[in-house]
């Protein structure tokens, strides 16, 4: 039987897979596509993590779609509130109806014979497997398993007599009423979560073995309530949106350029919001610079606010295992504990983990590039969404989805079925496709693609940059080659600028 053929596949159906969808809606109208989602629901991230006090660390006004803007002042938003959003724009824009739930893709081979791909589908509802094919593969997979967290080997685990929580698998009979927690780690997750637990808890204890920066940013954004009373969403949105992104690159800026004056600033702020004497070198000094990580943002200096009300204290220590009752730790010190909730990271795992192959070939991730942040090298119609590590993730995401309609038209234009990025630089050399040191991107970096030293192939942490250049490049670039046929035929064109 002949597998069901789309112009587009869209692989994941959260907030990248969604925007990918609204924007191929938009700008290639003509083309058939469909969104296949591995869950049973919209959302990805915002529909997985159901923890206390789940929110962006992101303003709104930017992790929101441009093309569906964000209303009201409140800048740092609750999970739920996300979520509905997500779900909102996909019934608006009629995209609901093209997600496939349970459908999760576990390998896709390209055929340059053919110029499609074929694309091997398990079905999570029946257990059946299905195939699919496609003209272009578009990955909006996120950049961690949603089936596994990461946590480390703990000796004594097994003896530990009370309830023991990943973030990322949090249930809602997870009970923390009146209970001693304690909250293994110190990025953005714990600062999230412990302010909620807090509230309930007998008592809440953050074990850390080093600090991380923790920023105070108001929950509500003054600038958006202020335009927002004078000004229609349409006009006051943009000047909101513009202003976050200006400011986040020039913090990141500042932290790159002058680490010292930086973190001199962070603990200043930190002082103001910490109860006096508080020893702050302890506790939130980090020993890594500002920004070598992403930064944790607390809205309202809610976590420095639970610490001065005495409901949650922080232990920067080690742990050297866990006992019948809690934590003993390197120091010397124990912990007492009703549950301990291991806010430990995400394993991560590129695209989902779909084994793409091309002719035959498998494709090695590790030895290709990224052009521009979205393609791959040696690898044909085929695109990943990816956002920013230093700003809102839809950011990339959406400026990537433009590129791929701009391709995709540019392909229709000329008549062409095939696009293969390809590095014909050899003084180009492959780094990291992230350059921050936290421990979930160490881990796991070597299986992902890498960027180059140059454009093309690099992409920087800079929305405004890459906007602006993306926009104005020329799409037919000589790294880029485009043909009507397979590679092998005399047909075969490559477009020089």
């Amino acid at each position: 039987m002949t597998p069901e053929h789309v112009d587009v596949l869209i692989v994941g159906a959260g907030i990248s897979g969604v925007g990918a969808g609204c924007r191929l809606q938009e700008k290639c109208p003509d083309k058939t596509f469909a969104i296949l989602e591995a869950r049973g629901a919209i959302g990805g991230t915002w529909d997985l993590f159901r923890f206390p006090g789940i929110r962006s660390d992101s303003d709104m006004f930017t992790l929101c779609y441009p093309f569906r803007p964000w209303e009201g002042a409140q800048a740092i938003v609750d999970g739920s509130s996300i979520l509905d959003y997500i779900r909102e724009t996909a019934r608006e824009h009629g995209v609901e109806e093209k997600i496939r739930f349970h459908h999760r893709v576990v390998a896709a081979e390209w055929s340059a014979a053919d110029a499609r791909w074929s694309v091997e589908v398990e079905r999570g509802d029946t257990g059946e497997t299905v195939y699919l094919s496609c003209g272009f593969l578009f990955t909006c997979t996120g950049y961690y398993r949603y089936d596994e967290g990461y946590t480390p080997e703990f000796r004594g685990i097994e003896r530990f007599g009370g309830e023991i929580v990943h973030p990322q698998f949090w249930r809602d009979e997870v009970d923390h009423s009146g209970k001693r927690v304690v909250v293994i780690g110190s990025g953005a997750t714990a600062v999230t979560l412990i302010p909620a637990v807090a509230q309930s808890a007998e008592h809440v204890t953050m074990l850390q073995r080093s600090p991380s920066y923790v920023v105070s940013l108001p929950a509500v954004d003054p600038i958006a309530d202020l335009l927002g009373r004078v000004l229609p969403t349409r006009l006051a949105y943009p000047i909101v949106r513009w202003k976050n992104v200006m400011l986040a690159l020039a913090i990141f800026g500042l932290s790159r350029r002058r680490p010292a004056t930086m973190k001199r600033l962070i603990r200043w702020l930190l002082a103001r919001k910490l109860p006096p004497g508080y020893d702050i070198d302890t506790h939130f000094s980090p020993r890594y610079e500002p920004w070598d990580q992403r930064m944790c943002i607390v809205p309202d200096g809610d976590l420095f606010e639970a610490i001065g009300a005495g409901r949650v204290s922080v232990v920067t220590d080690r742990i050297e295992t866990f006992t019948e009752t809690g934590l003993a730790l390197e120091s010397g010190s124990e912990l007492q504990a009703d549950l301990i909730v291991t806010a430990t990271g995400l394993k991560m795992v590129p695209f989902g983990g779909i084994r793409l192959s091309v002719d035959g070939n498998d494709v090695e991730l590790a030895e290709a590039l990224v052009y521009r942040g979205m393609l791959l090298s040696g690898v044909p119609n085929m695109a990943f969404a990816f956002g920013y590590t230093n700003q809102s993730w839809t950011l990339g995401a959406d400026l990537t989805s433009e590129q791929v309609c701009r391709l995709l038209g540019h392909m229709d234009r000329y008549g062409y079925t095939q696009c293969t990025p390809r590095n014909g630089n050899p003084a180009i050399a492959g780094e990291p496709f992230a350059d921050l040191t936290s421990g979930y991107i160490l881990r796991a970096i070597d299986e992902f693609p890498r960027q180059g030293s140059r454009d093309p192939w690099r992409r920087e942490q800079n929305y405004a940059r890459n906007r602006r250049s993306l926009r104005r490049a020329a799409i037919d670039d000589p790294a880029l080659e485009f043909s009507r046929a397979a590679p092998t035929a005399d047909v075969t064109t490559e477009i020089a600028v």
